[in-house]
């Protein structure tokens, strides 16, 4: 545990938050001894970046907590497998069977990829191992087996029964047409299977019946057992209602869906759970990242670029502000990682705390010393050719002869990951310039400086070498130019490492060899 001062204290946003539901829901805590949490998946597609940033910041939320208060836990991630299929989603195979099950629920339609009972099971099998590989620990709940098994009954009739209450607080929202048709529930039709969002003409709240008009058709069905099932807003509020729900994140888009969600739990007689909005991911050009756009990084790219945990950072980092998500955000992103675990040794508790790689690996970050950043490694995968790991590690124990795979594994992933993301995203955008002949000649001098040193130079002295050099040849008034000019000639690249250490691991001679080469002297 804690100090309490320290907890009380700290301003890093899953113990802000927690330390916000532990107050605002004080007396409901203590009656059921336990702080239900929960996530919400759409499984008419594959498990996506989104839904790892949903359960991972929950899992930090949770991680904060109990180092605060032994309180009991749950991690609900609720599969919406129960909604109707309103398209079909790209890069599916057979989709012909998705084309012609439309509007049916997702776990009555045949799975495409022929290895389930449903589509809906085998995007919830996909879901359950994607949040398995990450150790994420969480209770699986799926919407038509609630349904279905009469686990929602009571809170069905519950809607029921306060139904005109919760139609005065929806029908405002509407527009004039949708107003006239509007129904929170929505019969699966008996003869379709299809979820069907008509009119009722009849209610019998004696025996739980509706009756629709499905086009002059009268279909007369039971609310309970997955005869019907609710709208969007209306079935997220009883969700919470069913489940004690005291916690769950969303994203910015659905803050207004939460505040009707939040008056209907009222409506029906519990406190809705607290609630925290995060920001939504942006493309490289600013656009919302969209699953049918193919915009943005997907998760399994971010995976093969770096570690899971520097994606957790990501997820850490400022969740109430927009940010870009494309590749060129993964080498910055694994860069922070390494420097967050490089100074959480040497920081104080308090600072601890606000280091994201205590939330990221609940307080015990592994201790490895790191040897470099992501970024230069991937320069000397590029300046040494080295695309393979057994060569790449042969370029690394040139310098450091003592390091082994073995007793550094954060280093020997990176070198699968710089391998990785070098070959996808580095080498095809690579443009080298051909410098003039001025910039030719103040190339050639910094290389006739960087000959009268030698390899135990520091890198610190390196560097200034390079700085004089650039003021002699004409870039004092501009030195980010002349740093430019190199990077461009020698990487391909307008940014790189900072060249006194890049020189001092790669060595001397190479990095002379590599210049020349470039060149052409």
């Amino acid at each position: 545990m804690l100090e309490s001062d320290l907890i009380n204290s700290t301003s890093s946003w899953p113990f802000v938050e927690i330390r916000k539901l532990l107050k605002d829901r004080k007396e409901i805590i203590k009656k059921k001894n336990k702080i239900t949490f929960q996530t919400g998946y759409g499984p008419s597609g594959l498990p996506h970046i989104g839904t790892f940033g949903e359960v991972s910041r929950t899992s930090m939320m949770i991680n904060a907590l109990n180092h605060i208060n032994k309180v009991n836990t749950e991690l609900i991630t609720f599969s919406d497998d129960m909604d109707g299929l309103r398209k079909v989603p790209d890069n599916i195979p057979n989709d012909k069977i998705l084309h012609d099950n439309i509007g049916k629920p997702l776990t009555a339609i045949p799975d495409p990829f022929k290895k389930y009972g449903s589509f809906g099971e085998h995007n919830n099998k996909m879901l359950i191992e994607f949040l398995k590989k990450f150790n994420f620990n969480f209770i699986f709940k799926s919407s038509t087996e609630n349904y279905k098994k009469g686990i929602f009954n009571n809170s069905l009739e519950r809607v029921f029964e306060k139904l005109e209450d919760i139609m005065n607080i929806i029908l405002p929202t509407l527009g004039s047409e949708r107003r006239k048709t509007y129904s929170p529930f929505l019969p699966i039709c008996p003869e379709t299977g299809k979820v069907l969002e008509i009119p009722v003409i009849e209610i019998d709240k004696k025996n739980k019946t509706l009756v629709f008009d499905n086009a002059g058709k009268k279909i007369k069905t039971n609310i309970l057992n997955g005869k019907c099932k609710l709208q969007w807003k209306v079935d997220w509020a009883m969700r919470w209602f069913t489940f004690d729900v005291d916690f769950e994140m969303y994203g910015k888009d659905l803050i207004e869906s939460a505040i009707l969600s939040n008056k209907i739990c009222k409506a029906m007689g519990k406190q809705p759970p607290n609630g925290f909005a995060y920001e939504l991911f942006l493309d490289e050009k600013g656009e919302k990242i969209s699953k049918s756009k193919g915009n943005g990084i997907t998760i399994e790219q971010w995976l093969k670029y770096a570690s899971p945990e520097s994606l957790s950072l990501y997820m850490y980092q400022n969740p109430k502000r927009a940010k870009k998500l494309y590749p060129d955000v993964v080498p910055k992103a694994v860069d922070e990682y390494l420097s967050y675990i490089e100074k959480f040794e040497s920081q104080k508790e308090k600072e601890k705390l606000l280091n994201p790689v205590w939330h990221i690996h609940s307080g015990l970050p592994p201790k490895e010393k790191i040897i470099m950043p992501f970024s230069m490694l991937l320069n000397i995968v590029g300046s040494s050719n080295a695309k393979k790991k057994d060569v790449l590690w042969k370029f690394i124990k040139k310098f450091h002869k003592e390091i082994e795979p073995k007793n550094h594994k954060i280093l020997d992933e990176l070198t699968d990951y710089a391998i990785n993301y070098f070959i996808d995203e580095v080498e095809p955008k690579k443009k080298f310039k051909k410098p003039s002949v001025e910039e030719t000649k103040a190339l050639k001098n910094l290389i006739a400086s960087l000959k009268k040193v030698t390899q135990d130079t520091p890198p610190e002295d390196i560097q200034t070498i390079i700085y004089t050099s650039g003021k002699e040849n004409g870039y004092s008034d501009n030195l980010r130019n002349w740093f430019k000019l190199i990077y461009e000639v020698i990487f391909g690249e307008e940014n790189g490492p900072r060249m006194g250490f890049f020189i001092s691991f790669f060595g001397l001679k190479e990095t002379i060899d590599l210049m020349e080469k470039k060149l052409k002297i």
